[in-house]
């Protein structure tokens, strides 16, 4: 058995949309510029979040999700993490409450407090109410306190203070910032690459951050069993992985497991490299291929190389966009059109709205594997499914799972250490 004990919060809000990315990044930059060591994990899945938060906190973020990763992964993730670290900040997913598995259930499942972010804009002592409301909706968890975000001026921080009661404190509060202090796009936040200026960003942020000087960080302590260890399935494997732009979405646990498996990953850009590292297999996870058409489309000496890759019979795991890349045709929001790498007889569209959002689980060779799906785009192809997942939160998504030669892809997002097995084998030469 083993046992860490860090201070630890996980920082929730009543809905979406409240400031939750924000204040989890400011937390993590002003403690980080305090000389403390912060660790930050995202519940859900989530690829975009998670890119902020490691400019905040300068380390990697991994994911937490009782159903995806599993109680005892998560387990072991945090106490990994509490091994090098005084402070572990979890961001949480949608309201505190919302879905199944919530951010609230994961807190009473690891005994972890919650800091509730409250956007205060146009509102006084209903912040109490709503303040209130959170901290006595489940009697499982437990509130460390309230960040009041986007207040108006000192007055209203004093409204809102004055209204809660003693046993909810406002812990920190923020000033109302620009709606673009990280700006978003269709999926969500853009990555954090593109945003030029981000350490600029965070700095004002972490200054804009009023936190109560008497607060203590609460410490929390979790058990877990001795991981056991992940054989070397992949020894001596050399796995092409798509890493740029327009290639982001991939977990970090997702290359752990790879490189704890004995593979080696060599990174490479679908929009500016010619060729193919020598690998044995390839890994094009998803992103945003539609914001990079003409560029993918005039990229031929790649797609030949990838042809080649999959004539040969090597192995490709393609997700949502890097499916999208290997279809015969990609149309943007805006109509424009550009031809793909045409393995897949399929053609893709954006659409205006979200298409598909759901955790997905799926059977392959007998086994189960789980991930989520997130997607704008839709695709039409004659293809049979080699399977079809299913999900867990009474969500109608059901992707499909498409299978030519060594060629495995889909709209999932795929998490490998829920099967490594299973991952392996997909990844076998």
């Amino acid at each position: 058995m083993a046992k860490f004990s860090c201070a630890a919060l996980i920082v929730a809000a009543p809905a979406s949309g409240q400031g939750k990315t924000s204040i989890t990044a400011a937390l993590a930059y002003s403690y980080r510029k305090q000389g403390k060591r912060v660790r930050v994990f995202k519940i859900g899945p989530d690829f975009l979040d998670p890119m902020i938060l490691e400019h905040a906190s300068n380390h990697p973020v991994y994911q937490l999700d009782l159903w995806m990763v599993g109680e005892d992964q998560c387990r072991q993730l945090l106490v990994k993490a509490a091994a090098n670290a005084d402070l572990i900040l979890i961001e949480g997913v949608m309201g505190l409450f919302d879905g199944t598995p919530s951010t609230a259930d994961l807190a009473a499942a690891l005994g972890i407090p919650v800091l509730a972010v409250i956007d205060a804009s146009a509102m006084a002592q209903t912040f109490a109410a709503l303040a209130h409301g959170l901290a006595s909706y489940r009697d499982d968890i437990s509130l460390a306190g309230i960040v009041a975000n986007r207040v108006g001026s000192d007055y209203h921080h004093q409204l809102l203070i004055e209204s809660l009661p003693q046993h909810l404190p406002c812990l920190a509060s923020l000033s109302r910032q620009s709606s673009t202090i990280f700006p978003q796009r269709y999926l969500g936040l853009q990555q954090a690459e593109e945003i030029t200026d981000i350490t600029h960003r965070l700095h004002t942020l972490a200054e804009q951050l009023k936190l109560d000087s008497q607060f203590t960080l609460p410490k929390v302590t979790i058990s877990t069993h001795i991981e056991t260890p992940v054989p070397s399935q992949l020894a001596g494997v050399r796995i092409a992985v798509a890493r740029d732009a327009a290639f982001a979405f991939i977990y970090q646990a997702n290359l752990d497991l790879l490189e704890t498996m004995g593979a080696t990953l060599l990174y490479f850009s679908p929009l500016t490299d010619s060729e193919l590292p020598e690998a044995d297999s390839l890994y094009l996870p998803g992103g945003y291929p539609e914001l990079y058409l003409q560029q993918l489309a005039d990229n031929t000496a790649l797609q030949s190389a990838i042809k080649q890759h999959f004539e040969a019979s090597k192995p490709i795991l393609a997700e949502c966009g890097g499916m999208l890349y290997l279809t015969e045709k990609l149309t943007d929001k805006n109509g424009q059109q550009a031809p793909m790498i045409g393995l897949l007889p399929a053609l893709a569209e954006l659409q205006p709205r979200l298409t598909a959002l759901a955790l997905q689980q799926v059977e392959l060779k007998g086994q189960t594997l789980r991930g989520h799906t997130y997607h704008h785009s839709s695709m039409q192809t004659a293809l049979t499914p080699t399977a079809q997942a299913t999900s867990p939160n009474r969500s109608h998504t059901t992707e499909a799972v498409y299978q030519l030669k060594r060629l495995t892809a889909s709209y999932i997002h795929f998490y490998f250490p829920s099967n490594p097995t299973l991952v392996a084998d997909l990844f076998l030469p």
